[in-house]
């Protein structure tokens, strides 16, 4: 078995991630680490997360920050669910052994460390690994990750984006004159557990926030290789992201040369599901999938695309389990979906 330990468990995707390794049939869960001053550590994860009571029974541990780099000999695959300060912070200590380093947070995903600064305000100051973290883009980029020792798993907002846009960039349909435009809405869980009125269920409606300055524009954009206009909103509800996206392709793109690159993109890809009908969030909360379906008017050259994931398990944990099957010489949806499940959405399995 792979050891593998998480830090950053008692949050959303950490304690999310936890769930499915757990119930992986090739990797170990053996330690759950928390911040030094955490008022969960000590408990379990079943403590603060009761769906998993007696069912994940590791205890939360204090980390020492003072041990990172034995913690990275201990380790086959350490996991961080971590702010992105604190992954900065300790990725010189924790790539210094033999783990594999998969980082949930994002800071290791922008290259230019200039455009980092703007976006994450704070500088960059690991240049050498900054230029070898891997964009862990599962569905993309399985050959460089499976190499990587440290992969920079993508943001939510990016990978329903970019998992939507990506065929189109690939067979050169966009019209560069005319900038993608997305529009998103993600559930209250993207903000984290920690309690915000800003994010208080009983405050939030729906607004758009982050207009033409949020982090995840700089990320969309440098693995697109286009500039696109992003626009983020907060709902009303708990976990789940829709993209809807509008393009403008070039003069001559069919819709059967539209269908022929999506599935040709995602034949082999079951994360991926190519819909017959618009998406919605219940489709996908709590599944590992990405439900695709779009719409093309010949006569003005427009396509409107809709990508529906799950924030918190392909927007994160669940990808992380992609990056990590990947990097171990396993298919990329091992201990995620049963086989049998196809990227046109005919299910013959279950998700775990």
């Amino acid at each position: 078995m792979i050891k593998t330990c998480i830090i950053g468990a008692s949050g959303y995707a950490g304690a999310d991630l936890a769930n499915i390794i757990q119930n992986h049939p090739e990797f170990e869960l053996a330690a759950l680490f928390v911040s030094a001053n955490s008022a969960d550590a000590g408990k379990t994860l079943g403590d603060i997360h009761p769906k998993w009571f007696n069912h994940i029974n590791l205890p939360l541990t204090p980390i020492d920050e003072s041990n990172l780099a034995l913690m990275a000999e201990n380790y086959d695959v350490i996991f961080l669910a971590t702010p992105h300060e604190a992954s900065h912070q300790w990725m010189p200590d924790l790539t210094g052994g033999k783990a594999v380093i998969m980082d949930l947070s994002g800071a290791f995903r922008i290259k230019d460390k200039d455009v980092f600064e703007d976006f994450y305000g704070f500088a960059h100051t690991a240049s050498d690994l900054l230029s070898q973290a891997v964009y862990g883009l599962a569905d993309w980029h399985q050959e460089q990750i499976k190499t990587a020792d440290l992969v920079a798993v993508p943001g939510c907002y990016p990978t329903a984006s970019l998992t939507a846009l990506k065929p189109l960039q690939l067979n050169n349909f966009l019209d560069s004159n005319h900038l993608p435009i997305i529009n998103a809405v993600s559930g209250v869980s993207g903000a984290g557990r920690k309690a915000a009125l800003g994010t208080s269920f009983t405050e939030v409606s729906l607004t758009a926030y982050g207009v033409l300055g949020h982090r995840h524009q700089p990320e969309i954009s440098e693995y697109l290789g286009a500039p696109v206009i992003f626009t983020p909103h907060l709902g009303n509800f708990k976990r789940g992201i829709l993209a809807t996206i509008t393009v403008k392709l070039q003069k001559g793109v069919t819709s059967e040369q539209i269908s022929e690159a999506y599935e040709k993109a995602y034949a082999n890809t079951p994360i991926v599901r190519l819909r017959n009908t618009w998406p919605k969030i219940d489709d996908v909360a709590s599944t590992p999938f990405c439900d695709l379906f779009w719409k093309f008017d010949p006569e003005p050259g427009y396509l409107v695309v809709t990508s529906a994931i799950d924030n918190l398990l392909k927007g994160a944990a669940s990808q992380a389990v992609q990056c990590a099957n990947l990097r171990f010489g396993f298919e990329s949806h091992l201990g995620l979906v049963a086989t049998g499940i196809t990227a046109s959405g005919l299910e013959k399995g279950a998700v775990n």
